[in-house]
């Protein structure tokens, strides 16, 4: 029996931390603040920091893009300039060095203007760039060759999406054996979206730089192509994606695009971790975006956001229910019910603000509508971080019918701001949004309105269902509360994340 005095003493807190703390490399394609497209961009700057905050040590790699300003982000040139060979070219490819703001996260910067640039991330006008395939190449082999260039011996490989897979693949055939600094690294590989594969021609094969026998189906081989994506979910010791139900989803045919068969094989691996944001970033007590501040406690500023939003945006300032939508305009985000439903939301007592660009073909028929329902409908055919803000702030209502959507962060970012949530029950909206319903709200933990099927009907009686709770301002009042009491921190995830860390360094 253990007595108190023979109880050794406690370490400080800051000790104990030290004592458990991991060198961790992020390989990811675009990080906010420097560059974005979508919200992998937010989880590529928010986790890392969240992480840091636990005591590890994480450092990012990620493009130079020409849109990346050098000057305002503080970025540095280091003296490392290293070749890296894709297919028959080499390229000598210099890094430079910065922090993410407000942290101690160092990132590193892959300079390499042949490939990156260009004036988008990804593709030029909605075409993807031919070359994809050697750019993100060239970042994986880039991201594995500077832990020892710079002495620095990293614990975990943390690959996003189907840009970084190759760097886990490469682990797998052979980079261990070659980069003494990963020997003893396990790599883990997170789904931000599946749907986004990163498939290739066979024939270009050789831009990979992997070994012959990895193309197989046990390795990236994908109905006689390559499938970057695919030497990820294979070559890493631990899968994760962005939300629980997700993790379940991308395992069936419905979800799964293709791959739901290596999924479920490697299901032991895989675990689903929800998203958080940045409540620094995301807070409306102290955004400097809105034009008034506010709390759960003390909400008369969102009343003066949402008339500052009506009156910016040319809707009459009057007390209807605004509705926003801030969301890449492609069919993934269920803009074709929106669009077959908008006659029927417009004939409702509502205003409803769509923020985003995509498809042509999205961007023709909503700025029709908006020209046939002048007052009613504003379009904004861009993207606009500050005006993103000011609709979080400013609208009533929050509307994601998506037709899947493995996280979502903007009904996160809707019930941090008092804006109640419409959504489909699909992927991390299931999991973030709790329905409205007799129990839920006698309870207090309702915050949104959830539909199940993707349809029009289905999204209108979404609508009309929290137009009939906003005519009752003590119903709504308990939703907006609710709402932003809920946790949407990366506290609790990025623990999760350590754990998934942790048991992908067990002896294999």
């Amino acid at each position: 029996m253990t007595t108190a005095s023979s109880r050794r003493p406690r370490k400080p807190a800051a000790r104990r931390r030290a004592a458990t703390a991991l060198r961790l490399l992020f390989v990811v394609s675009e990080v906010d603040p420097f560059s974005k497209t979508g919200g992998l961009a937010d989880v590529a700057s928010s986790l890392p920091k969240a992480l840091a905050a636990l005591g590890h040590d994480v450092r990012l790699v990620t493009p130079l893009y020409r849109a990346i300003h050098r000057a305002r982000y503080g970025l540095r040139p280091t003296r490392l300039v290293f070749p890296v060979a894709v297919g028959a070219l080499t390229y000598d490819v210099r890094v430079w060095e910065s922090l993410l703001p407000g942290s101690p996260v160092r990132v590193y910067f892959v300079e390499c203007p042949p490939l990156f640039d260009r004036e988008g991330l990804y593709q030029l006008r909605g075409v993807d760039y031919p070359d994809n395939l050697e750019r993100f190449s060239l970042l994986a082999q880039a991201a594995l060759q500077l832990p020892q260039r710079l002495d620095w011996t990293p614990e975990i490989l943390h690959a996003h999406d189907w840009q970084a897979a190759l760097a886990c693949a490469h682990l797998r055939y052979g980079a261990r054996e070659r980069l003494p600094a990963w020997r003893q690294a396990a790599s883990v590989f997170t789904i931000h979206n599946l749907a986004y594969q990163g498939v290739f021609p066979a024939s270009q094969w050789a831009l990979t730089q992997l070994p012959p026998q990895a193309l197989a189906l046990e390795g990236l081989e994908f109905y006689s192509q390559l499938n970057c994506l695919k030497g990820g979910l294979m070559g890493a010791e631990a899968l994760t994606t962005v939300s629980p139900t997700y993790a379940r989803e991308i395992q069936t045919a419905a979800f799964g695009c293709g791959l739901e068969g290596v999924l479920q094989q490697r299901r032991g691996a895989l675990t689903g971790i929800l998203n958080g944001i940045d409540t620094a970033v995301w807070n409306p007590a102290q955004d400097p975006h809105l034009p008034a501040r506010y709390t759960a406690a003390h909400l008369a500023g969102k009343a003066v956001c949402k008339q500052h939003l009506q009156h910016t945006l040319g809707l009459p300032v009057q007390r209807a229910l605004v509705i926003g939508m801030i969301q890449r305009l492609v069919e993934q985000k269920g803009i074709e019910i929106l669009l077959a439903a908008l006659p029927a939301l417009m004939a409702l007592p509502l205003q409803l603000i769509i923020l985003g660009s995509g498809e042509p073909r999205f961007h023709q028929s909503l700025q029709q509508h908006a020209k046939r329902y002048p007052g009613r409908l504003s379009v904004q055919l861009t993207f606009d971080e500050g005006l993103a803000h000011r609709i979080e702030a400013g609208a009533d209502a929050f509307l994601m019918p998506s037709r899947f959507e493995p996280c979502g962060l903007n009904q996160m970012y809707s019930m941090r701001y008092g804006t109640v949530p419409i959504v489909k029950r699909v992927g991390g909206l299931a999991d973030t949004v709790t329905n409205v319903s007799l129990r839920t709200r006698r309870a207090g933990t309702a915050t949104g309105f959830v539909f199940t099927e993707h349809s029009a009907p289905a999204l209108i009686r979404g609508v009309r269902r929290a137009l009939a709770a906003y005519q009752h301002p003590s119903v709504w009042g308990g939703l907006v509360r609710a709402g932003m009491r809920r946790d949407c921190s990366w506290r609790q995830s990025a623990q999760a994340y350590a754990a998934v860390y942790a048991q992908a360094r067990q002896p294999r």
